[in-house]
């Protein structure tokens, strides 16, 4: 069962930015100023620097398959079903340990309040949040743009009121331990940009996906970036080290210093508010990968299940709940340093798609959204996040290669005797090796992805070119043999005996040129009969010679049909017109893989349709 697009743009802005302001920002500087000192507002924009720049890249896939899913169903696509299942398997885990990173924070803040353990206020806040999201995907996305409205609120406060607080004195030195701490202590704090990566999981839930999800995307990147930054110049320059360093409650002490118990209390509600929608969110998009990788039969059937009144994947939600719950009793720096360390995998792993995906000529990989400065961008991210990884030590190694190995035994056990998804992985080693590898069952599922992403809705002309004759002619042709082919093709579907067509297509062409460019020609007759209509498609490589003057034209629609549907006749070649004009027509139509990517062409372009 398929789920409705529900989603707008302040939802996708509310999931990131409430997926990223948490913990991140309300515990962790603490830890994160004693390994770098005053500096760790560098490591906090470092992150957020290599998290946009990687960002562009996962927005680039996401708009070319927005589906449920996120980095799974792209990677999958681009890499294969084995790599697709790590990523799917890794993104879940990291979400799920970031929500208990949330609910961590929050039950440490509850028990200031309230005389209960933490680990039993942590365990009624996971529940609370699956309940929230087992009722209804809009109402969990609803409830997050009021709470974050209400926390940016609440964190511009802190900055406004804290600024004229701040002491220079802080700030010396600015790096009391070195270089390679900043940039290592970026990689500890990489998680709390995570929310990110969170929104591709529900871009088949988001309407108008290819609008919408770079703006929201971009839009959350950079304000959680800026108020990350201002925010920890507050509490260093307020704190100073000896206060700050290891604190678990860096924001609150801060506010308390120049603001009081009221100051205390505000930023006690922010970060409650900010630990409950990342962990709303956390479950709303980790359960997202399970659905996805079970729609596929990677993972047992029961996780795509999706409750028919409330549109929500309800086994998926539940296991996810599941895992959070047990891990709330892990230790804060492993929840930590195993989060981000996936988090930075899934970018390298999201750059390295784009890669395989624009260089394999996959045809109708059709993104909304193109990172710029390709491919320097993307090898950038990769390298930079490599060093990240380096940085970051031998705990993160360990934890890599632990998840690496579960997720491909859970592939190699479970999912690899079931489904075999063509990738475009293949599409490029096939184009390297010249063998034959791929069925086209890619290229057809990201046409109907791209169906559903544009909400195009087919009409006459589209229905004609799913049945139409495709001809593809690899030599020079004179205009008359190519015509006897033409006819021979269509005369069965419309009726009529093939010579005579010949005739009539040869006399049309004598009466007056079809040659519309130097490269189309748009042949077109009218026969006996009532009610029928058939288009052909050509494509001659090498040119077929109408005229002296029109020695090679590559592209060539012949319509042929009764008098009677002469409107039909007037819509096709007011198509055909439409579609040819877009840019970068020719170079798509001369590179096209065989007779089905040439109708692909022409069903996918761009035109405005008449139902």
């Amino acid at each position: 069962m398929t789920q409705k697009r529900q989603l707008g743009l302040i939802h996708v802005f509310s999931i990131a930015c409430a997926a990223m302001i948490s913990s991140g920002i309300f515990v962790l500087p603490g830890m994160a100023h004693a390994m770098a000192g005053p500096a760790v507002v560098v490591s906090y924009l470092l992150a957020g620097i290599l998290a946009t720049v990687g960002l562009l890249s996962i927005v680039e896939l996401t708009t070319a398959m927005p589906m449920v899913g996120g980095d799974y169903f792209y990677i999958s696509r681009g890499l294969g079903p084995a790599a697709g299942t790590l990523a799917g398997l890794l993104s879940w885990f990291s979400l799920a340990l970031k929500s208990a990173f949330a609910l961590i924070g929050l039950a440490v803040l509850g028990a200031e309040f309230v005389p209960v353990n933490w680990h039993i206020l942590a365990a009624a806040a996971c529940l609370i949040a699956v309940l929230v999201n087992l009722y209804g995907t809009r109402e969990a996305a609803s409830l997050q743009v009021v709470l974050v409205a209400a926390l940016i609120g609440l964190m511009l406060s802190f900055v406004v009121k804290g600024m004229g607080h701040v002491s220079v004195a802080n700030f010396t030195p600015p790096a009391p331990h070195g270089i390679r701490p900043v940039i290592s202590t970026a990689g500890f704090v990489f998680v709390s940009y995570g929310g990110l990566i969170q929104v591709a999981s529900v871009a088949g839930e988001i309407k108008r996906p290819g609008r919408t999800i770079p703006r929201g995307m971009i839009l959350a990147a950079a304000v959680t970036m800026v108020l990350y930054a201002l925010m920890i110049i507050v509490a260093s320059g307020v704190l100073g080290a000896a206060r700050l360093d290891g604190s678990l409650t860096p924001i609150s002490d801060a506010a308390e210093a120049f603001w009081g118990r009221t100051g205390f209390i505000i930023v006690s509600i922010a970060a409650a508010l900010a630990f409950i929608t990342t962990a709303n969110a956390g479950i709303m998009t980790a359960s997202r990968y399970l659905l996805a990788a079970s729609s596929d039969e990677l993972l047992p059937e029961p996780l795509s299940r999706i409750g028919s009144r409330r549109q929500t994947p309800y086994m998926a939600i539940l296991a996810t709940g599941v895992l959070i719950l047990g891990s709330v009793f892990f230790s804060l720096e492993a929840l930590v340093k195993a989060a981000s360390t996936v988090f930075v995998l899934g970018y390298i792993l999201a750059s390295v798609s784009v890669i395989v995906l624009r260089e394999s000529g996959v045809q109708n990989y059709r993104p909304n959204f193109r990172a710029p400065l390709y491919p320097w961008l993307q090898v950038a991210t990769i390298v930079g996040f490599a060093f990240v990884l380096v940085g970051m030590g031998e705990g993160a190694f360990v934890v890599t290669g632990a998840l690496i190995a579960a997720g491909f035994c859970i592939y190699w056990l479970y999912g690899r005797r079931r489904v075999e998804k063509e990738s475009a992985l293949l599409h490029l080693i096939e184009k390297v090796t010249a063998r034959e590898l791929v069925t086209g069952t890619l290229e057809h599922e990201l046409k109907e992805i791209i169906r559903e992403r544009d909400e195009i809705v087919q009409d006459r002309f589209d229905r004609l070119v799913e049945k139409a004759v495709v001809l593809d002619v690899a030599g020079p042709m004179e205009v008359e043999p190519f015509f006897e082919q033409i006819a021979e093709r269509m005369a069965g579907e419309l009726g009529i005996e093939a010579q005579p067509l010949k005739e009539m297509l040869i006399a049309r062409e004598r009466a007056g040129s079809t040659v519309l460019s130097a490269d189309l020609a748009i042949p077109h007759v009218v026969i006996e009969g009532h009610g029928v209509f058939e288009i052909a498609i050509a494509r001659c490589r090498d040119g077929v010679r109408f005229s002296d003057k029109n020695p090679h034209v590559t592209t060539v629609f012949v319509l042929v049909g009764t008098a009677n549907l002469r409107n039909v006749h007037l819509r096709a070649l007011s198509a055909i017109a439409q579609i040819v004009q877009t840019p970068g027509f020719e170079d798509r139509w001369m590179a096209a893989r065989n007779e089905q990517a040439l109708k692909d062409l022409v069903l996918l372009g761009k035109r405005k349709r008449l139902h």
